[in-house]
């Protein structure tokens, strides 16, 4: 589970970035040792990649249909198009209400699954439906509605990706280490 972030620049760095780094929030700035602070920024640089890109995505969620009575038929068109149940909202919710919270590693794997079970004629068709909806929320009628989807489609696939990498990235020292001995040795 990613960190939770203070939004003031100002204010002090989170108590579990805190705890988990043994740093102790006491001492002054001055005092806080030059590997730590490295420490911190690889920290909170790999887990902001993963917020932003929880965001993201839940965005990309935001501007289809909403998962209510007047959605239905965009829903049951994207599950009849795509061939996948991982899309539908009733097998998202969890996830998409964990991600809301800052937690977006299920809602990533969720949606790289349904990608991982389509076909190439059924990614084309649910390119389609989205593209459909896209293109009469977002008034795009200058764009086929297949390319509107594709986009949008491969958006969502990049960026469920980049929330599991965000995830996976290593604040060890000794792998950051290995890094940059290997770059450095070039």
């Amino acid at each position: 589970m990613l960190p939770e972030f203070r939004s003031h620049a100002s204010a002090p760095l989170s108590h579990q970035l805190e705890q988990r780094l043994g740093l102790d929030p006491r001492l002054e700035a001055g005092h806080i040792d030059v590997e730590r602070v490295a420490d911190i920024a690889v920290v909170a640089s790999a887990h902001s990649d993963g917020y932003v890109a929880t965001a993201h995505l839940l965005g990309l969620l935001a501007a289809l249909p909403a998962p209510t009575a007047t959605g239905e038929h965009f829903w049951s068109e994207l599950w009849r198009s795509s061939g996948s149940l991982y899309l539908l909202p009733a097998n998202i919710k969890a996830c998409v209400l964990s991600s809301l919270a800052g937690e977006g590693t299920g809602l990533a794997g969720q949606i790289l699954s349904a990608f991982d079970e389509m076909t190439p004629p059924q990614r084309i068709a649910a390119g389609e439906v989205i593209g459909q909806a896209l293109a009469e929320s977002d008034h795009l009628p200058d764009l086929k509605t297949q390319v509107i989807g594709e986009l949008w489609l491969r958006d969502l696939e990049l960026t469920a990706w980049r929330v599991l990498h965000a995830d996976h990235k290593s604040a060890d020292p000794s792998r950051r280490e290995a890094f940059f001995d290997a770059w450095t040795s070039v």
